[in-house]
């Protein structure tokens, strides 16, 4: 069977903002630090605030009708990503969502346990974990290559022991856009009696992965980058959700999904991430004809997207490559990235914003919460880096309109 291309067309009719008169001449490069939304999340809450904006799950029609919208965000979410309902949770973010775990298994760790970070990570999977060396844990820093920014597994491996508890990573780089095997590196620490705990948050915007098969036992990401609202969602292992200490209300203290929400969720948003599977079928509807569960949709969404996305980056890294004066941060390949491409330049970055704007080209730069990766990489956290990031939305034309900008600011 020929896999179909993507249909761009109708991808880009599914996001309101590509028709926004101030936005519509604008090529859009600061994906990884939130995409547009689709319409299918903003119908669902316009109609939430409109229909049933009251507290859910009382014996009247809009109370209900908002329960029950909350409960299939929960449920189709999960499905798509392979793993129970109850192993699913909303919080304001993942910095939040990360604070509040790493809360919990500070009061639920032995004394002098031990927990590696790695110095890849975004401050948000990392930063909470640090914070616990003050309350006697140990903190052990899996370190990168300097040079490449690559997390070997050999070096995972050195620091494991006995005492080692948990182990954080994340699934790609927001600067080096390189994908770790989170499989085989979740492996390697099973093997040693470990925890996993994996940052999704750079990497799901390309299609949501298959969480149940990675096998970690605790992922993250940001439904804001990925077409949604502003919500941070958590998958983690039921039972693991259930040894360790309640962070939420007392009488949740059963409830799996809500043992990690120490105030009340946004109703609002929680129902609105159903649009998220609302868009991944339509895109499946569009695109094939063969019915399959929520998981396979999702999985050959994710290879599709993929698919564009290579594609899309290859002139972009051969035009890289052949320059001189800028450095590309990890891989200079697109079978092993994903299409967030931080530069190291000699002018300064947000004045290099600036001059991209003129041409229609909307980028981002500085340290983007990962200070502590680019000390790592030789490189001035002050200064920071230009980047360029996109999504499956992206357009063949805005990744020419880009090269054709870039010759004229670099």
């Amino acid at each position: 069977m020929i896999e179909p291309r993507l249909d761009l067309d109708y991808v880009r009719r599914q996001f309101p903002a590509f028709e926004e008169p101030a936005l519509r001449d604008k090529a859009f490069f600061e994906n990884a630090g939130g995409s547009y939304v689709c319409r299918h999340v903003i119908w669902r809450l316009s109609r939430f605030y409109r229909e049933h904006k009251v507290q859910p799950n009382h014996g009247f029609d809009a109370s209900r009708i908002a329960g029950q919208e909350m409960d299939d965000a929960h449920t189709r979410l999960a499905q798509m990503l392979g793993i129970q309902t109850s192993e699913l949770s909303f919080g304001p973010s993942t910095t939040q969502n990360t604070y509040v775990l790493s809360q919990a298994f500070a009061e639920w760790l032995p004394e002098g346990a031990a927990i590696i970070v790695t110095d890849q990570d975004h401050e948000a999977n990392s930063g909470p974990w640090r914070r616990l060396a003050a309350r006697g844990f140990e903190l052990r820093e899996w370190q990168m290559d300097p040079e490449t920014g690559h997390l070997s597994a050999d070096g995972l491996r050195a620091l494991l022991d006995d005492r080692v508890a948990l182990v954080c990573f994340p699934h790609c780089s927001n600067i080096l856009g390189e994908i770790n095997d989170v499989a085989h590196l979740t492996r390697i620490a099973h093997d040693a009696g470990a925890l996993v705990c994996v940052d999704g948050v750079s990497y799901a915007p390309h299609g949501f992965p298959n969480v149940g098969a990675l096998d970690a036992d605790i992922y993250l990401f940001s439904a804001y980058k990925t077409f949604g609202p502003h919500q941070g969602i958590m998958c983690m292992r039921r039972e693991l959700a259930l040894q360790l200490p309640n962070q939420g209300h007392v009488f949740n203290a059963d409830r799996p999904e809500k043992r990690f929400t120490p105030a009340g969720p946004d109703h609002a948003q929680v129902a609105a991430c159903a649009g998220l599977s609302d868009y991944y079928d339509a895109l499946y509807d569009k695109h094939y004809r063969a019915g399959r569960d929520a998981k396979g949709r999702a999985a050959q969404l994710h290879d599709l997207f993929r698919a564009h996305e290579t594609r899309l980056m290859e002139p972009l890294l051969e035009y890289l490559r052949a320059r001189n004066d800028v450095r590309l941060l990890g891989p200079d390949r697109a079978v092993h990235r994903a299409p967030t491409l931080s530069l190291v330049v000699q002018d300064n970055p947000q004045d290099l914003v600036s001059r991209l704007n003129t041409h229609g080209i909307m980028a981002g730069a500085g340290h983007f919460y990962a200070a502590r990766c680019l000390r790592a990489l030789g490189v001035d956290a002050s200064h920071g880096v230009l980047r360029l990031s996109f999504v499956h939305y992206t357009s063949e034309a805005e990744v020419g309109r880009l090269l054709e900008a870039l010759d004229h600011v670099l």
